[in-house]
């Protein structure tokens, strides 16, 4: 069995195991996934009680990775995240306690609740996989994935996340309530024989270690992409600061998260290349929080999907 055969036999297995403890969703369950496999994060949108810190624990589990998290308020002090330094008196000595944010998998929980200096605690560890404290820079273990969710109905009390930050996010994905069927399974499961709300992932097993979800984010960022392939994403991303009714279109950011994604993508279908219906795929989670709409059409009730979606139907792809 050669290298590829093997590492599309590992990706089955994740998409698997996190399947075992997250009923429905599967579209939910890829894109956290491609983000996954493509070293990036993800914004996860949605109301209260859909399972998505069960999602992040089933995925900490089928990895061996760790798993913290952080639940946002607004009087979390950026220290609580990323740590401080004390002074030791006994040893006098000044000593590092390190914060949440060492770990390979973070849920930062309602991170719209926190105000902006404690939501740009995450900035550095995001982009740059490590801690500034008193000067010395701490690397934060690899694999690294900061989950971030928010939801998109309450407003009160929240201090909406700078462009700045939303553009540390490779995917914003949107999660919704299962369907009925979905949702009779789940409250059977978590239902049977079950005291009080604890989450239940053990029928996750561990599938990867992480260094083998290394290699896997290796291998998906040597994906050959042909330069048409690459053209077709730097065009979507162009024609999103040029549609009427868009005060703020995607920049270069936003090609780059499109051919990264892809390249995860394809690699979770078992191939070695990439195809224009990739880029397809994965444009509106790579997208829709890179693109302002104007005061208009939000009056009217639109939304970023619905721009991106008429930028798809505009763009031609590449023959194949």
């Amino acid at each position: 069995m050669n290298e590829q055969q093997n590492m599309d036999i590992e990706s089955q297995q994740l998409r698997d195991a996190v399947a075992r403890a997250v009923v429905g969703q599967e579209e939910v369950i890829e894109e956290v996934l491609i983000a996954l496999l493509a070293g990036g994060h993800v914004l996860l949108e949605g109301v209260p009680g859909l399972g998505k810190t069960l999602l992040v624990r089933a995925l900490a589990r089928a990895v061996s990775g760790e798993f913290a998290r952080i639940q946002f308020t607004p009087d979390l002090m950026p220290a609580d995240v990323v740590g401080h330094v004390l002074y030791d008196m006994k040893a006098e000595e000044f000593t590092v306690r390190r914060g949440p944010v060492f770990t390979n998998l973070l849920l930062a929980d309602e991170i719209n609740r926190a105000p902006a200096k404690t939501q740009s605690a995450l900035l550095e560890v995001m982009q740059e996989y490590q801690v500034t404290l008193e000067g010395e820079g701490m690397r934060v273990p690899l694999p690294f994935m900061v989950l971030a969710t928010q939801n998109p109905v309450e407003q009160e009390g929240t201090y909406p996340l700078p462009e700045a930050q939303l553009d540390r996010f490779l995917l914003k994905i949107r999660i919704d309530y299962p369907a009925e069927d979905e949702e009779i399974d789940l409250v059977r499961q978590v239902t049977a024989g079950a005291v009080g709300d604890a989450l239940n992932v053990s029928a996750v097993e561990a599938v990867l270690s992480p260094d083998q979800l290394a290699a896997l984010q290796r291998r998906a960022a040597n994906l050959a992409v042909d330069p048409e392939v690459v053209r077709y994403a730097v065009a979507i991303a162009r024609r999103t600061r040029e549609g009427q009714g868009v005060a703020l279109g995607a920049g270069p950011r936003g090609g780059i998260a499109l051919i990264r994604a892809a390249r995860a993508a394809a690699l979770l279908d078992g191939r070695d290349f990439v195809l224009p219906d990739d880029v397809k795929r994965v444009a509106l989670p790579a997208l829709r929080h890179r693109v302002l709409l104007s005061p208009e059409l939000e009056l009217e009730g639109r939304d970023p999907d619905d721009v991106l979606l008429a930028i798809l139907d505009q763009v031609q792809a590449p023959r194949q």
